[in-house]
């Protein structure tokens, strides 16, 4: 038995090391101080006489044009009631994810000096998906009933691909999203391959700046997702050249291969099988292409880059 035992105990060490090898050892001796306040569990337990106190204390997280008996009446209901209830059962504390979210703050500080790391407030809201948490120049608003779990009985009426990212797996990915739409210029030309360096790049930054994440959780993939894109790559590269996509401005190719959906549309029987939004994917390996043979760019420079000039000067080929 010792032989597959040192075997086991050579792969589990070699995988720490290639684990290790993507942290970037400046960042992670970064001291920053990350304040969290638990405005959901404050929120639970105040009653409607106190909530002038409360809103004293947090004067960001009510706005003026909200009238008091809309809080009171959202105290009061059975449903927000439920809501504190699963959320608290999920997070009892908060100890695991702010350790995750300083350790990407730090490579936050890290790439970016001048950042100022946001006071994190946590909320109980009402499951909307398309808003799972806000990020601003001095806030990071996380809404916890965002992230129960895939399987939480709160998204059962949600399409599955959409039920599959609330989960928690998910958090640094949205707050690195988040980050990166800060410092992106947004305007891009009309192609497909634009589309696909925009978020390549986005996908890139999170490479960086959450490296002791997967590259699974980055891409809002399974890992049998993951597999799939790293196996398919060099033939769905070949479906892109050979039907002159690269250079197309059809926008349809958005909803086929870049927006969120529950697989690629190839309009081919394996399309059910595909894994989904491959054309970020792509887009990723491009980019990893350019910043593997010119690794002086900063990060900044990358950002302005064109997408012409990053995909012709990576070579890519798969």
């Amino acid at each position: 038995m010792r032989f597959p035992l040192m075997l086991l105990s050579l792969f589990l060490f070699l995988s720490s090391c290639d684990n290790n090898s993507k942290l970037n050892s400046e960042a992670e001796n970064l001291d920053i101080n990350l304040d969290v306040e638990r405005f959901d569990l404050q929120f639970a337990k105040t009653s409607p006489d106190e909530l002038p106190a409360l809103k004293s204390k947090y004067p960001n997280l009510f706005p003026n044009q909200v009238p008091d008996s809309l809080w009171i009446a959202k105290m009061q209901s059975d449903l927000q009631q439920e809501i504190n209830t699963e959320v608290q059962k999920v997070f009892p504390d908060f100890k695991e994810e702010k350790g995750r979210i300083e350790h990407f703050f730090k490579y936050a500080k890290y790439y970016f000096p001048e950042y100022k790391i946001p006071t994190v407030y946590t909320l109980a809201e009402e499951v909307n998906y398309k808003q799972k948490l806000v990020l601003t120049e001095d806030a990071l608003l996380i809404s916890l009933d965002n992230y129960l779990g895939n399987g939480h009985k709160f998204y059962q009426g949600l399409p599955e691909y959409i039920a599959f990212q609330q989960d928690v797996e998910f958090l640094i990915s949205d707050i690195a999203e988040a980050f990166a739409m800060q410092k992106f210029n947004p305007k891009r030309s009309r192609t497909f391959l634009s589309d696909m360096i925009y978020h390549g790049k986005i996908l890139y930054l999170k490479d960086l700046m959450m490296p002791f994440e997967s590259d699974a959780a980055k891409i809002y993939y399974s890992k049998e997702q993951l597999k799939w894109a790293e196996e398919n790559e060099t033939e769905i590269w070949s479906f892109f050249v050979e039907r002159n996509l690269i250079y197309s401005t059809d926008n349809r190719l958005e909803d086929r291969f870049i927006n969120l959906a529950p697989y690629s549309k190839f309009y081919l029987e394996l399309d059910n099988e595909s894994s989904p939004r491959i054309g970020q994917y792509i887009g990723w390996e491009i980019v990893r292409d350019y910043m593997d043979k010119y690794p002086n760019t900063s990060i900044n420079e990358l950002l302005e880059l064109q997408s012409d000039v990053i995909f012709k000067k990576s070579k890519y080929k798969p």
